[in-house]
Order: C-alpha cells, then sequence, then structure tokens
C-alpha cells in the first residue's frame, strides 16, 4: 500500500506545483504570488494543461488505489466528482477557471482524507485495538462504557450521573486515558505514549 499511496502524493504536490507556477492559468494563486511580488510566469509553458492533467489522473488514481485499500466511499466520490470538474472545464465549452480550481481543490481535500483512513485502517488492521474503555467519574464514582471514537480525541465528557464535565488531567490527550479503563486507540495505536 505504501507504493500506490505515493502515487497519490505525488499527484496532489504535482497539481499544487503546476497550479502555483503557472497564475495565468490558475488565477486562484495569482493573487498569491503578486503578494509576494511574483509576476505572472509560466515554469512548463504550453505543457501546463496537459502536465496538469496528467497530475489529476495520478492523484484520482492513487484516491482509487485508497479505497481499494481502506473501503471509504466519500474520498473516492469526492475525487471522482473533482477529476470529472478538472475535465469538464478543460474540454468543454466553459469560460473560466472555477470548476478546475474546485477540483484541484477537491482532489487535494481526498487525498487528506485518504490519507488520516488509510492511517486509521492501518491502526486497527495491524494492532488489536480495544475501543470499549469504562469511564469512572472522578467526582462521584459513576462508571459508564463508552465506545471510543478512533479519529480523534475526546476532551470533554459530561457524567450522566452528577453532570459535571471532564476534563483530560494534564499531561493526558484526552478523558478515556484520564479517566478510562483503557487508554484512547491513537495511544494504544502508537505504543509509546504519544498523544493523538
Amino acid at each position: 500500500m505504501r507504493n500506490k499511496s505515493i502515487v497519490e502524493k505525488i499527484g496532489l504536490i504535482g497539481l499544487l506545483i503546476t497550479a502555483i507556477t503557472s497564475p495565468c492559468c490558475f488565477p486562484l494563486f495569482g493573487v498569491i504570488l503578486s503578494a509576494f511580488g511574483i509576476g505572472s510566469f509560466e515554469l512548463f509553458g504550453e505543457l501546463t494543461t496537459y502536465i496538469f492533467l496528467g497530475f489529476s489522473v495520478l492523484a484520482f488514481t492513487g484516491s482509487v488505489f485508497s479505497y481499494l485499500y481502506h473501503k471509504k466511499l466519500l474520498p473516492i466520490l469526492l475525487a471522482l466528482i473533482s477529476i470529472i470538474f478538472v475535465f469538464y472545464n478543460y474540454y468543454s465549452s466553459y469560460e473560466g477557471n472555477e470548476l478546475t480550481n474546485i477540483g484541484m481543490i477537491g482532489l487535494m481535500i481526498a487525498g487528506i482524507i485518504n490519507y488520516y483512513e488509510t492511517k486509521i485502517f492501518n491502526l486497527m488492521k495491524n494492532k488489536a485495538v480495544i475501543l470499549q474503555s469504562t469511564i469512572t467519574c472522578p467526582h462521584c464514582g459513576h462508571k459508564k462504557e463508552e465506545t471510543m471514537p478512533t479519529d480523534a480525541c475526546q476532551f470533554f465528557y459530561e457524567c450522566e450521573s452528577c453532570k459535571k464535565q471532564l476534563k483530560p488531567k494534564q499531561g493526558d490527550c484526552c478523558v478515556y486515558c484520564s479517566y478510562g479503563s483503557v487508554p484512547c486507540p491513537p495511544i494504544q495505536g502508537s505504543g509509546n505514549g504519544n498523544c493523538c
């Protein structure tokens, strides 16, 4: 999976470099470069369009590989819609670059989602991660078993008995690490006590 995820990263980095270095084709970045005193220039010249489309296809291919690995629909659907926008903008009679910019941003968002979904999938696959933890309220002693989130730390928890809001202790990343019977999944997966 590592080599296949590199495909998506190369595609996304290539998209960004092509867009930033060709602000006359991608006005979204023209303003940013102008703010830094850099005028409009073409790194790839006449080939910019084809290089951009190639990197778009590469990023989409990486999204397909990611989907085949973790089976999450949201990023692949977002990537599919984004690449349709990009190609429609180039090969239709539509005037303007809005759809290309939206498509590029959509591919990048899909890439970020794929990165985290793959990371979570690896965590669940490679480690015997426990998702159930019993939280004990330090104020009233009430206990309740909860299912911990796998992709984020939970900073606040309200005790259903005394209604006090629990916060993590100093040095802990979440309420499960402070008051739970099992630390949170990111801590379990890291094996070295690193916070989420």
